[in-house]
């Protein structure tokens, strides 16, 4: 009986023993694994807004242009000119949006500001009556698909007025990548 008591209480202290190893082993095993995980998460960026001034000092515009935050979007107003919209008419006023939108000035702002998730251009005449707008999500245009979109822009601000086939090919490429709407007053046919 005395060799079982023994046996007893060896076998119990060999048993604490074992599950002390193994909860040892276990916190090191999970303090490890907590270090790799943190090590191998990337730093989260910087989602700091614009103020509204920031977002307008992005763009040069000749006209009359305004910037404000809605929630994490940019919005940017610009002032198209009456005479434009009666010389060029529906095509002029389906194109104003995207002049400004696929823009280096809108790449950088989106590039500067991981915060934004998208940028809007509205189109407005004088007075003040909206003709047109654009949204564009950071996602949607990749490095290339940017170079395209400034490549088919310049070239429409370039010589759109000769050539209004790049103004078309402009609001198509704008039409495929933006959501956009537009007032039917300025663009029925």
């Amino acid at each position: 009986m005395v060799f079982r008591q023994v046996t007893g209480a060896a076998s119990t202290g060999v048993n604490e023993m074992t599950r002390n190893k193994s909860r040892m082993s276990f916190r090191w095993g999970f303090l490890v694994a907590v270090v790799l995980a943190s090590a191998a998460c990337p730093e989260s960026p910087d989602l700091t807004l614009p103020t509204p001034e920031a977002v307008a000092g992005y763009y040069s515009y000749e006209g009359t242009l305004t910037a404000d935050l809605s929630g994490n979007v940019a919005e940017v107003v610009v002032t198209q000119p009456a005479y434009q919209l009666r010389r060029g008419g529906a095509l002029w006023a389906r194109v104003g949006p995207y002049v400004v939108l696929f823009t280096e000035d809108t790449q950088r702002l989106l590039e500067d500001y991981p915060g934004l998730a998208a940028v809007r251009v509205i189109t407005k005449v004088t007075g003040g009556t909206e003709v047109a707008r654009a949204l564009l999500t950071r996602d949607t245009l990749t490095g290339v698909l940017w170079r395209r979109s400034l490549n088919i822009a310049g070239k429409a601000r370039l010589e759109g007025t000769s050539k209004p086939g790049l103004l078309e090919d402009l609001v198509r490429w704008g039409e495929d990548h933006t959501q956009f709407e537009y007032n039917a007053r300025f663009t029925a046919r």
